[in-house]
């Protein structure tokens, strides 16, 4: 418990709190602040409870805690197992209570701040269901639970978008190589650019490129048109495959078949589609509907213990008991009258019985038909795909099956053909093979008749003399070629070397004489140097040890004096408190009520008592207001329905006049044209 305390008032002394609470500051809070404490821990996870709990009653305040721990799934702990003895806590604000519930949502907050967050939006609006069977209001829930679908999926998106590991320093790095990429390219553009305009008519080549270009880029879309369009056709003889095949089975369905058949099948079908839609469906949808209206009802009840969970399964075989005992004695009462209607009933619940079951069964076997069918197709698709072809039935087998044969045939020519050119291939190797042993038969006979005459190997040297003599002829061309162009580049370079010595005989006299003075002063430098080092390392060794010990008494300077200061106010505040204190006991003890009324726990007490009672009127007031708040509203409706009855009659009014000063000029002027 103590460890539990400690992490709470950790975690209250930080952000976003800033309690500054210490562990017995904390344990001597009282039940208000205890409340307001948790009211201010919940304000920061949701900030609709962000609210002053003096400013709403009690039982009000417990609701809306007991609400949001319910959004938050917070479980009491296992010594506190009746829930009313929890909310009975949660309303005086005990410690056993409230202790647990501020450890369990200050080790989470992040975690149940993300929950508030969620429940806003995902926490459904039950809806009753005699009010879903208006249209409006079933289109509208329908349009929510739609919304709140398309919400979740949105959160899981961002989610993951949160979690994919994009970081902006990653970002940051993309772009800038990407700035880096785009100034590179920028440059070498330019350089570009400079280096095509020397060429005559670059700015026709440029044009020429542009279209080139762009007639390049209309290719690819063309081609990617070409490619879209040629998808959607094949789409489309897809499906005109399919209409053909549904085609198929519908004329070899009506081949055979009569109208007297036709219309018999139809009939079957309307009679099962009928007792479908009249009697199992919304059979089947009144038994979900309780079963949902149920489950929503045991959703709604809160948290249950084993206790009642025990107590339940007590009543319920209480109530089935009471329910076998009933029927028992309805049946001892009146089974000698029914007994013939009993017969018949039982009868008519088999006969419904093997009606829904085979109706099940005709429904499954149709289902699994569909299923098929779905197969079928999907096969034949792939079968497509892999440009196959469909499953051929009858004449179309037949003809496949002659076309087989044709092609056979075909097939023993060409193998016919293919067997005689590999023989003739045989042939033609063997006459090759023929012939380089000939070939090599006649260059022994030279090489024979070469070591007879002593001059074996005549032929191949005077073929290797001839290719080496023209390889040493395009070689000395070559050569000739370099040492002109050498012979060209030494001159020129001797030329250039001669003019440089010439204009560098001044300078090197020059260079001679300061490299002279360049040495004696580098000698005097680094004398005057050693000098400088050895003078400075002495006086920067003497200046650390000096500011070593003014540092050090400067620190006991300042914290002697720190200790004065806190020393002399530590003392003043003792003294005032002690100031206060006597005061207060003098005021406390004294037999005069003048000086009594002085004391601060006279005033605390009294300020306490005026804003109980003050509290208290505000209560009263506030109930007199609702009790006062219906009939105030029926009169200032009254009061309205009276004034727009006021504002038609005196518009009736009004009308009434126009039309009677209108009826009075017409009266007058059909006695003018009278008198005329």
């Amino acid at each position: 418990m103590s460890d539990q305390i400690q992490f709470i008032v950790e975690k209250l002394n930080q952000e976003p709190f800033k309690k500054n609470y210490n562990l017995i500051t904390f344990d001597s809070l009282e039940s208000m602040q205890l409340l307001q404490l948790l009211n201010d821990v919940l304000g920061e996870i949701d900030p609709k409870h962000a609210v002053d709990i003096r400013e709403e009653l009690p039982e009000q305040t417990a609701k809306r805690m007991l609400s949001l721990l319910g959004i938050l799934k917070y479980k009491p702990p296992g010594s506190i197992s009746d829930l009313s003895a929890f909310r009975q806590g949660l309303v005086t604000g005990s410690k056993p209570v409230i202790h647990p519930v501020l450890h369990w949502l200050l080790q989470r907050t992040n975690e149940l701040k993300k929950r508030a967050y969620l429940a806003r939006f995902l926490v459904k609006l039950e809806v009753p269901a005699e009010f879903l069977q208006d249209d409006t209001v079933a289109d509208i829930n329908k349009q929510y639970e739609e919304l709140m679908e398309a919400f979740k999926n949105l959160h899981k998106e961002c989610e993951q978008l949160k979690t994919s590991g994009l970081s902006t320093a990653e970002i940051r790095r993309d772009i800038s190589a990407m700035e880096e990429e785009k100034d590179q390219l920028i440059k070498r553009v330019e350089r570009l650019k400079k280096r095509v305009e020397t060429v005559q008519n670059h700015q026709r080549m440029l044009e020429i490129a542009r279209q080139l270009r762009l007639e390049k880029e209309r290719e690819e879309s063309l081609a990617q048109q070409k490619q879209e369009q040629k998808n959607q056709l094949f789409h489309a003889e897809q499906r005109l495959q399919r209409a053909q095949l549904q085609l198929k089975e519908m004329h070899h369905a009506v081949v055979d078949s009569k109208p007297e058949s036709l219309m018999k099948k139809l009939e079957e079908e309307i009679n099962f589609n009928s007792y479908l839609v009249t009697e199992k469906i919304p059979r089947e949808l009144e038994s979900k509907k309780n079963s949902t209206y149920f489950l929503q009802k045991v959703v709604a009840e809160p948290a249950m213990s084993q206790s009642d969970l025990n107590a339940l399964e007590i009543k319920i075989n209480e109530v089935n008991a009471q329910i076998n005992q009933l029927i028992e004695k309805r049946m001892m009462k009146y089974e000698p009258i029914d007994s013939k209607f009993s017969m018949y009933r039982q009868q008519a619940s088999i006969i419904s019985r093997k009606k829904e079951a085979k109706a099940e069964e005709l429904q499954a076997a149709k289902e699994e038909m569909a299923s098929a069918e779905r197969q079928m197709l999907q096969k034949t698709n792939q079968a497509h795909e892999l440009e196959g072809s469909e499953v051929l039935k009858g004449d179309e087998f037949k003809h496949y099956v002659n076309k087989l044969r044709s092609k056979n045939t075909f097939y023993k020519k060409k193998r016919l053909e293919i067997a005689e050119i590999t023989a003739e291939y045989g042939i033609l190797q063997r006459t090759e093979e023929l012939l380089k042993q000939r070939h090599e038969a006649i260059q022994q006979q030279l090489q024979a008749i070469e070591d007879k005459k002593g001059i074996s190997g005549y032929s191949y040297t005077q073929e290797e003399l001839e290719r080496v003599s023209a390889v040493k002829s395009e070689m000395d061309e070559m050569k000739g070629r370099t040492l002109d162009n050498m012979s060209e580049m030494v001159k020129k370079l001797n030329i250039m070397v001669a003019e440089k010595k010439a204009s560098l005989a001044p300078v090197i006299k020059e260079l001679r004489q300061l490299r002279q003075k360049c040495q004696e002063l580098t000698q005097e430098c680094d004398e005057k140097k050693t000098q400088y080092d050895s003078c400075a390392a002495g006086l920067e060794s003497n200046r650390s040890t000096l500011e070593q010990e003014v540092k050090g008494l400067l620190e006991e300077c300042v914290q002697e004096e720190s200790n004065y200061h806190y020393i002399n106010c530590m003392k003043r505040n003792l003294e005032i408190q002690l100031q206060r204190a006597k005061e207060e006991m003098k005021a406390y003890v004294s037999p005069d009520p003048q000086e009594r009324r002085k004391a601060i726990r006279e005033q605390y007490t009294r300020m306490i008592l005026e804003q109980e009672n003050l509290g208290k009127k505000l209560r009263e007031k506030q109930k007199v207001v609702r009790e006062s708040h219906g009939p105030n509203m029926k009169q200032i409706k009254m009061w309205q329905d009276f004034e727009q009855l006021m504002e038609c009659k005196r518009e009736c009014f009004l009308k009434q006049q126009n039309q009677t000063a209108i009826g009075q000029v017409i009266q007058e002027g059909g006695k003018d044209r009278l008198v005329l």
